[in-house]
């Protein structure tokens, strides 16, 4: 293999040609972690009185393969080393106290990626975990990933937009749990006796964001005839490109969530809000980052102009139609994207074709972003139901809610005597429904999206070729 060097923002270079994936001990981290997983229960522990379980001698071999494994394998990664160690015991305890709801508290504080985010170092993790939008028990995993962190990302997270916790990753191999559409990396997923004060990184893994963005968005393109600028056009065919802008959208959208006026918890997934207040959340994030994408292009940053081509692009294209229409926040916050850009004449769906404004884009979608900002600057001095109903009140403005809808109907069709968090259960699973459009785009999109499941930037290159 030809040895590529890879130049890391503290100095230091890191040689990717050894790969973890390519020593056999991971094939057997790998297929015992596999055979484990249909023994776990939901939360992860062994029921030895189920049917199918093991022996428990069984299950005491298989752990031990595993932390023979580890041992095996961390010298490749030797900046792992703590973590590792704390790992290995971590597997043994569990199997020594009769494989009960894991505990990997220990290994987890251990782990520290973000303390060291040289481009190209490799990372072997392993831990009891949920995936999100992918395996929701807590099944064993094991995933080899690399960091991404260029010196043009280094450079910006240093002098604009601070975020010491935030890792870009790419994968190198997985476990069946990332078999699936889980792009994240997440600490909150590990099955631990106690959750941390504070968790000390988080990981986005940019080349499967890349390879499903690139597909659908080229799918989509290809069904609503429409002509894209060629310098965009080369970045949806371009894996490398889209995932250095996907990493610089995830960094400015991850910092968002704690940045600006903000009249809640910014962990807004530890509350009970209607699914409306998460949808908008999470799109005032992605605009952020297309607001700043403008200013940085405008500087001369050459990912700059891709960023903001991918937001608009997955957002109106892929969230609306990918997952079930239960209170599906994501899809919400793309159908108003889409909605508003067209109702200001942005989008335009004539003779079965789409045509974007591409001058006025940039303009348009930045207008959305300061009416979020308002509605959140506004809800500081807003009871929470009142700010629940603004929110209700700019998305009913561009989008039609279900005519079954209490929310719709406004305050006196809701019994306001009860506190706000039981009026949650008055929200319909689908609240604001797809649109005659989205509702045709869906089933022609469907099975492109389904192909996307556990795809890396491997997969996207070989069906390409």
């Amino acid at each position: 293999m030809t040895e590529i060097l890879v130049q890391g923002h503290v100095g230091e270079r890191v040689s990717p040609d050894v790969r973890v994936v390519e020593h056999p001990s991971w094939l057997v981290l790998k297929n015992t972690v596999e055979e484990i997983r249909p023994w776990q229960s939901k939360d992860g522990s062994i029921d030895f009185d189920a049917e199918g379980a093991p022996a428990a001698a069984d299950a005491e071999r298989a752990v031990s393969r595993i932390a023979q494994a580890v041992e095996d394998l961390s010298p490749l990664v030797a900046h792992d080393g703590a973590y590792h160690t704390a790992l290995v015991k971590d597997l043994r305890r569990w199997a020594d106290e009769g494989f009960g709801v894991p505990d990997f508290l220990d290994s987890l504080l251990a782990f520290q990626p973000a303390a060291d985010r040289r481009d190209g170092l490799q990372h072997l993790v392993v831990f009891p975990m949920y995936t999100q939008n992918g395996n929701p028990d807590r099944n064993l995993e094991a995933v080899v990933l690399r960091m991404v962190w260029p010196d043009w990302l280094a450079e910006l997270e240093r002098t604009r937009y601070d975020n010491p916790l935030f890792c870009g990753i790419t994968f190198e191999d997985f476990t069946a749990g990332y078999d699936t559409n889980s792009a994240v990396l997440f600490p909150e997923t590990i099955a631990v006796r106690e959750a941390p004060e504070r968790f000390s990184w988080g990981g986005i893994f940019c080349d499967r964001e890349a390879a499903r963005f690139r597909r659908v968005t080229a799918s989509a393109v290809d069904l609503l005839g429409l002509e894209l600028p060629e310098d965009i056009a080369a970045m949806v065919h371009d894996q490398k490109r889209s995932e250095e802008a996907f990493v610089l959208w995830d960094m400015v959208h991850d910092r968002t969530h704690s940045h600006g006026d903000l009249p809640f918890d910014p962990f807004m997934i530890k509350q009970r809000q209607p699914f409306w207040m998460y949808g908008l959340e999470e799109l005032r994030c992605d605009l952020t980052a297309f607001k700043e994408a403008v200013k940085l292009a405008e500087e001369g940053v050459p990912q700059a102009r891709d960023v903001q081509y991918a937001v608009l692009f997955d957002r109106m294209f892929r969230f609306p139609v990918t997952g079930e229409r239960v209170r599906n926040y994501d899809g919400l916050g793309g159908q108003l994207l889409f909605a508003y850009l067209h109702k200001h004449d942005v989008v335009r769906w004539t003779d079965n074709r789409l045509s974007i404004d591409w001058q006025r884009a940039p303009q348009v979608t930045n207008q959305l972003c300061a009416e979020i900002e308002k509605l959140y600057r506004d809800g500081i001095d807003r009871p929470k139901l009142v700010h629940w109903f603004a929110g209700y009140q700019l998305v009913s403005g561009y989008l039609a809610p279900h005519p079954g809808s209490k929310w719709a109907k406004g305050p006196e069709a809701l019994d306001l005597t009860l506190p706000p968090r039981k009026l949650v259960d008055d929200v319909l699973p689908d609240e604001f429904p797809l649109s005659m459009f989205y509702e045709a785009l869906s089933k022609k999109l469907k099975n492109v999206i389904a192909s996307t499941k556990g795809i890396t930037a491997d997969t996207a290159e070989r069906v390409a070729a």
